[in-house]
């Protein structure tokens, strides 16, 4: 009785000691009371107050507020969406658009070598520099100075005096055949092909090889012609008027392709042939085979295609920058792709007009190919003769500081290599480090660019070392510590 009595005077349990019941996969359900997610239909579970009163323990409440005390601490620039990044908050909260819970937001001020806070700049972890392989290079004239406090980020060293010394520009181009060495061969009498010595394309034939046998009515009749016009010739008073029609005659054989030797051979042998062969024109390759043996073909009819290929051409396709290294006469080096050694070549031809709506031109280069090592069709780089960067730039550009007014200088033309050029519509934009495992997005001005490399007028100084690999990294950790909407926000202009 006295348990029962004691059991009946038992308080009853503290509710506060539950703040809310929640889902585990929809965090944005809240409900006072337990029950059912309305959506995926888990239980909810309850979360405890953090804050002095609830019913967790001293223990737990104290570590809670040295967490959220370090956090705070830690995270001061606010809270953001992880999937809307452009969603700031300076409290946390859920996000208006996907209802997510706000994270807190890195905001580790930073400083320059002078000591003042730069809190745009990014700063990682060794362990972030290591697994987004970030790399940098020193670009301009006084490549080996660097910036104050910067290292090398990654593995690859750097190369100073990029800028004044760039390497040869690469225009990507394919091998084609040359026109001009190619020959068409075709029927010059109706007739059939009784026998055919070329059965594939790509066979190598020498000049005089033999092509075709044709049995031919017209053939065969001329040379009936001339064969009774040299026997007619012989007699006597006939050395004239018949001489001349023999003469004529063999005009007519040798029209249709009868060579001189096959005219010797046929009045030697005083009656006619009934096949008459034809010989390769050129040594060259068959590149086109139009007929069969015993094929019968009328008078112009294609047979095959012969192109000579101990020379070929590299049809590249030049910008607006390259074509003023190009003209008419000047040397290049021609690389197959894969390969280290280089071949010589010369500009034959540079096309009047651009190729269709884009900027670039179609270059032709002419290279010897005794080994026939360069096939036609297969890709090619050509490589223009260096040529330093010019000494000043017209454009006036700002230099970049970090909490002063910029101040207008006139700046040299640097030299980026395309791969740290971030485009965003009609703004590009360079990462620079600024110390150690510290990096600063710059905005700057171009020209145009070469195959590998990028004119910049302005927002980069000689010495500055650009991040080379991993910039769209940075970028986008950039985004999500300072929003999508931040443009102008951690730019050095």
């Amino acid at each position: 009785m006295l348990l029962g009595a004691a059991a009946c005077q038992k308080s009853p349990p503290d509710t506060t000691a539950v703040a809310y019941y929640t889902c585990p996969m929809h965090p944005q359900i809240h409900d006072d009371e337990p029950g059912s997610c309305p959506i995926c239909k888990m239980d909810l579970v309850a979360v405890a107050p953090t804050e002095k009163g609830g019913t967790a323990t001293s223990e737990t409440t104290a570590a809670g507020k040295d967490t959220e005390t370090a956090t705070h601490a830690s995270h001061v620039g606010g809270y953001t969406c992880p999937m809307h990044p452009q969603v700031q908050s300076d409290k946390p909260g859920s996000c208006p658009i996907c209802k997510m819970d706000l994270v807190p937001r890195p905001a580790t001020p930073a400083t320059d070598a002078t000591g003042a806070t730069t809190s745009a700049d990014l700063i990682l972890t060794a362990q972030q520099v290591e697994l987004a392989n970030i790399q940098t290079l020193v670009v301009g004239s006084e490549a080996g100075a660097g910036a104050p406090g910067a290292e090398a980020s990654g593995s690859a060293p750097t190369a100073p005096g990029f800028a004044q010394n760039p390497p040869p520009a690469v225009l990507t181009g394919t091998v084609t055949i040359d026109v001009r060495r190619t020959t068409s061969v075709s029927s010059r009498v109706a007739g059939r092909l009784d026998r055919l010595y070329v059965r594939q394309t790509g066979q190598v034939l020498r000049r005089g090889a033999p092509l075709f046998s044709v049995y031919s009515e017209e053939l065969q009749a001329l040379q009936k012609e001339y064969l009774l016009a040299r026997a007619q010739s012989r007699e006597a008073g006939g050395a004239g008027s018949y001489a001349r029609f023999a003469e004529a005659t063999a005009q007519k054989l040798r029209l249709l392709g009868v060579t001189a030797g096959q005219l010797r051979a046929l009045e030697k042998r005083g009656r006619p042939e009934a096949l008459l062969t034809y010989f390769s024109p050129q040594t060259g390759t068959v590149q086109a085979l139009d007929v069969v043996q015993g094929q019968y073909v009328a008078e112009g009819s294609p047979l095959l295609t012969l192109t000579d290929l101990g020379r070929v051409w590299v049809e590249a396709q030049a910008y607006p920058a390259e074509l003023a290294r190009l003209s008419v006469g000047t040397a290049v080096r021609v690389q197959l792709p894969g390969t280290a050694d280089t071949r010589s070549g010369r500009v034959v031809f540079l096309s009047p007009e651009r190729t269709g709506s884009s900027p670039v031109t179609l270059a032709r280069i002419e290279v010897a190919n005794p080994d026939g090592r360069l096939q036609p069709g297969s890709p090619a780089n050509v490589l223009l003769p260096s040529s330093a960067a010019p000494a000043q730039s017209a454009a006036v550009a700002p230099k970049p500081v970090s909490d002063q007014a910029a101040t207008p200088t006139s700046q040299p033309t640097i030299l980026v290599p395309q791969q740290s050029i971030i485009h965003d519509g009609a703004l590009s934009y360079v990462w620079l480090q600024t110390g150690a495992r510290q990096f600063r997005r710059a905005r700057i001005t171009t020209r145009a660019a070469t195959a590998n490399a990028v004119p910049v007028t302005a927002g980069v100084s000689p010495g500055d070392r650009v991040v080379t690999s991993g910039a769209y990294l940075l970028q986008s950790e950039f985004i999500l510590r300072q929003g999508a909407d931040t443009e102008m926000s951690g730019m050095a202009m």
